[in-house]
C-alpha cells in the first residue's frame, strides 16, 4: 500500500468497482471478443469430445453490418458530425459559420472520425461505447516564406504555431471502471481508466510539468492480461507503466494533503473549522470535491488537482448500443446473437468431427497375428506384413456417411442470429422476395438501427461536441468565442435506409413519367441521399437546369407575342369577312322583301299592256289576273326557300366565327 492516503482511498474504491465488473461482465466480454475475431479458446467448447476449432463468421458479419450502418448514418454528410443552431436575434450568421468550420477542421486534424468509428465498433461488441476527451497544446510547424529586409528575396523556412488539440480516445470497457451504483457518467462518484502506456510518454509528461517526478517509479509493470488491448501469447513487460486516470469526487482533505506533500500550494479550500464531530459516513463521503488524479503502478501519485475544467465536467462520454434501463452497461450485437452463434458453432463442429471419422481410413486388425514390433501405417505403397492371410487379419471399416442436415440446421440458426441481432446480409436480401415482405423486414431493421442512432446522438455525440466546445472556449479563447452554443446532430439515414428510400423515389419517378413537374424534385431527393463523389456538382447542375434561361425566356416571350398578334390578325380578318357577309345577307333580305312588289308591278303592267283599248274584254283580263296570281305565289315560295337557305348559311358562319376566334 502507498503511504499517500489519497492513493489508498482511490485504490480501495476502484478495486471494489473492478471486482464487481469482472465478476459480472469480464468473462462474457472476452468471449464476445473471441467470437468477433474468430479466435478459438478451450473454454469455448460446447462439448468435451469436441475436436474441431472452427468459428462461424455469422456473428462477425452481424457486428460489422450493424457498425457499418450506424457509422454510415453518423457520417452520412461526410465529416460533419454536428451543426450549430443560430440565435434568431443574431444579425450576423458569420460567427456561427466560423465556429463550425473551426471545430470541424480541428476534429479532422485530430482524426475524430476514426475515433468515433472505433467507439461505435466497441459498442456493437461490448454493448457500451466509451470515449475520453483529451486536451493538449502542441506546436505545429508550417512551411512558409518571409521577405528579407533590404533585399529583394525571401527566406524559406517553417513557422511554429501553438495549437490546442481536442481529441477523442476510444476506451475499451475492459479498461474502464465506474461506480456500480451509477447509471451514467454524471451520476457516478467517479470513473477511472486503467491501461498500460509507454514509459517514454510518462517521462515526457513529467518533463513538461504535467506529472510529478516520482522517484520510485520504474518502467517494468506487473503483467495483467485483463488490461491488454488484444489477445497475445507472450506479453511484453518492458518499457511500459500501468496508469490509472481517475475523474470524480475525492475527499477534499485528502486532496489538500496530497497537494501539501507535493509542495504546490498550502490550501485550496480556505480555513477549515475542525471543531465538532461528524459521523463516519460524512467523514468519508460528506465533503467531496471534483478532482483529477493520476496513479502509476498502483502506488505512485503522478497528478492530483481540483478539476481544471471551467464547467466542472468529466472528460468521459458513453452511450449504450441497446438500452438496458437503470444500468450503465448496455447490450450489444454480440450479446444478442451469442446463443445462436454457439448453436451454429456446435452444428459446424459436430459436422466436421463426423466428417473426420467418415473420411479418414480406419482399420480393424488381429494384433496377435502381426509381426512383433511392427508399426502399423496405411499409406500408398506401404507393405503390410502379417502372420497369415491378410484378408483374415485386416479389415477396413468406417462409421457411416456424414449427415448433411447439420449444415442445413446451421443455416437456419444463422437466420435466427440475423433476426436476433436485427441485421441482414446481402445473400439473405437476394433470397427475400420483392414486395411487402421485403419492405416489412427492412423497416424493422431500420427502426432498430434508429434506436441505436438516437442513443448515440443524445448520450455521446452532442455531449462530446459540447464538452469539446467548452475546452476550446477555456484553452483557446482567441479562436473560439465564449458563448452558450446550441449544437444539433447532423446524422442522416443509414446505408440500408438510404437505399430503401432511393428505391422508393425511383419507383415513383417511373410511375410519374419524364414530363411530370415533380420529377426534378424527386431527382434532387435521390441525389441528396446518395453517396456519390460528385454529388455537389450534380445538385448544382440540377438547380441550374430548373432555373429558366433568360435568353430562352425572352425568345419564348417574343414567340408568345407573335402568336398573339397572329391570332389577333386572323380574328380581325374573320370579323371583316363576317361583317361583309352579314351586309350582303341584309342586302339580299331587303331585295327579297322588295321583289314581290316589283313582280306585282310587272304583272300589272303585263296585264294592261296587251289588251285592246275599248274592246272591254273582261274575260281575258280575268284570265291574265289568275295566271299572274299563280305566278306570283310560285315566285313568293321560291323567294322564301332562298331566304331560308341564306339564313341557315348566315347562322353557320356566325357559329364558326364564335368557335374559331
Amino acid at each position: 500500500m502507498s503511504s499517500n492516503k489519497l492513493v489508498d482511498w482511490i485504490n480501495d474504491n476502484v478495486s471494489e468497482w473492478r471486482d464487481h465488473r469482472d465478476d459480472n461482465y469480464l468473462s462474457d466480454w472476452k468471449e464476445y471478443e473471441r467470437l468477433w475475431r474468430g479466435i478459438w479458446a478451450a473454454e469455448d467448447k460446447v462439448r468435451d469430445s469436441e475436436r474441431s476449432r472452427i468459428t462461424s463468421p455469422a456473428l462477425q458479419q452481424a457486428i460489422e453490418n450493424h457498425t457499418a450502418e450506424i457509422e454510415e448514418a453518423v457520417f452520412g454528410q461526410g465529416d460533419y458530425l454536428f451543426d450549430i443552431e443560430d440565435d434568431m436575434e443574431d444579425q450576423n450568421p458569420a460567427d456561427v459559420e466560423y465556429m463550425k468550420r473551426y471545430m470541424k477542421e480541428c476534429f479532422k486534424k485530430n482524426k475524430v472520425r476514426k475515433a468515433v468509428g472505433d467507439v461505435i465498433l466497441l459498442a456493437s461488441i461490448y454493448g457500451t461505447g466509451i470515449g475520453e476527451i483529451t486536451v493538449k497544446k502542441t506546436k505545429e510547424l508550417y512551411p512558409t516564406t518571409q521577405p528579407i529586409e533590404g533585399l529583394d528575396v525571401s527566406a524559406i523556412g517553417v513557422q511554429e504555431v501553438e495549437k490546442v488539440r481536442v481529441a477523442l480516445r476510444p476506451v475499451n470497457p475492459q479498461n474502464f471502471l465506474i461506480d456500480p451504483n451509477a447509471t451514467s457518467i454524471e451520476d457516478a462518484m467517479g470513473v477511472a481508466i486503467e491501461e498500460f502506456v509507454s514509459a517514454h510518454s510518462v517521462a515526457q509528461a513529467i518533463n513538461q510539468g504535467i506529472y510529478r517526478d516520482v522517484k520510485d517509479l520504474g518502467d517494468d509493470s506487473t503483467p495483467d492480461s485483463d488490461l491488454e488491448a488484444s489477445f497475445i501469447d507472450t506479453e511484453y513487460t518492458d518499457d511500459k507503466i500501468r496508469v490509472l486516470r481517475y475523474y470524480g469526487l475525492v475527499p477534499k482533505n485528502l486532496l489538500e494533503s496530497a497537494l501539501k506533500e507535493d509542495g504546490d500550494i498550502v490550501s485550496l479550500f480556505g480555513d477549515e473549522d475542525e471543531s465538532g464531530e461528524v459521523s463516519e459516513l460524512m467523514e468519508e463521503y460528506g465533503d467531496l470535491v471534483e478532482a483529477v488524479v493520476v496513479i502509476a503502478n498502483e502506488h505512485s501519485l503522478l497528478k492530483a488537482e481540483k478539476s481544471p475544467y471551467m464547467m466542472k465536467d468529466r472528460p468521459i462520454v458513453a452511450y449504450q448500443d441497446d438500452t438496458i434501463p437503470n444500468r450503465f452497461w448496455g447490450r450489444g450485437v454480440a450479446e444478442k446473437g451469442y446463443n445462436m452463434q454457439k448453436a451454429i458453432d456446435a452444428q459446424l463442429r459436430s459436422h466436421l468431427d463426423s466428417l473426420a471419422l467418415a473420411t479418414v481410413p480406419m482399420m480393424a486388425m488381429d494384433a496377435t497375428r502381426l509381426p512383433r514390433g511392427s508399426k502399423f501405417e496405411v499409406r500408398p505403397g506401404k507393405t503390410i506384413l502379417t502372420n497369415g492371410n491378410p484378408q483374415e487379419i485386416l479389415m477396413p471399416f468406417k462409421f457411416g456417411s456424414v449427415d448433411g442436415a447439420n449444415i442445413q440446421t446451421a443455416q437456419q440458426f444463422e437466420q435466427m442470429l440475423l433476426q436476433a441481432t436485427g441485421t441482414m446480409d446481402t445473400a439473405a436480401m437476394q433470397t427475400q422476395p420483392e414486395g411487402a415482405n421485403m419492405s416489412f423486414a427492412l423497416s424493422a431493421i431500420i427502426k432498430k438501427n434508429k434506436r441505436t442512432l438516437v442513443n448515440f446522438q443524445d448520450s455521446f455525440l452532442i455531449p462530446f461536441v459540447e464538452k469539446a466546445a467548452w475546452r476550446f472556449m477555456q484553452f483557446d479563447p482567441e479562436h473560439f468565442k465564449t458563448q452558450d452554443w446550441k449544437f444539433i446532430p447532423s446524422s442522416t439515414l443509414g446505408m440500408l435506409a438510404r437505399e430503401v428510400e432511393q428505391q422508393q423515389f425511383i419507383n415513383l419517378m417511373k410511375t410519374l413519367g419524364p414530363d411530370s413537374p415533380l420529377l426534378p424534385i424527386l431527382m434532387q431527393g435521390v441525389l441528396e441521399t446518395s453517396n456519390l463523389a460528385n454529388k455537389t456538382q450534380l445538385l448544382q447542375q440540377l438547380a441550374q437546369a430548373q432555373q429558366p434561361d433568360p435568353q430562352a425566356q425572352q425568345m419564348q416571350m417574343q414567340q408568345a407575342q407573335l402568336q398573339m398578334g397572329l391570332v389577333a390578325a386572323q380574328t380581325a380578318d374573320l370579323n371583316t369577312k363576317a361583317g361583309k357577309q352579314q351586309a350582303e345577307a341584309q342586302q339580299i333580305a331587303v331585295e327579297t322583301q322588295l321583289e314581290p312588289e316589283v313582280v306585282k308591278a310587272k304583272l300589272v303592267a303585263a296585264l294592261s299592256t296587251n289588251l285592246d283599248a275599248g274592246q272591254g274584254d273582261d274575260r281575258e283580263f280575268e284570265r291574265r289576273v289568275k295566271v299572274a296570281d299563280l305566278l306570283l305565289k310560285e315566285k313568293t315560295l321560291n323567294l322564301k326557300a332562298v331566304d331560308s337557305a341564306q339564313n341557315r348559311e348566315i347562322v353557320k358562319m356566325q357559329m364558326n366565327s364564335k368557335n374559331n376566334p
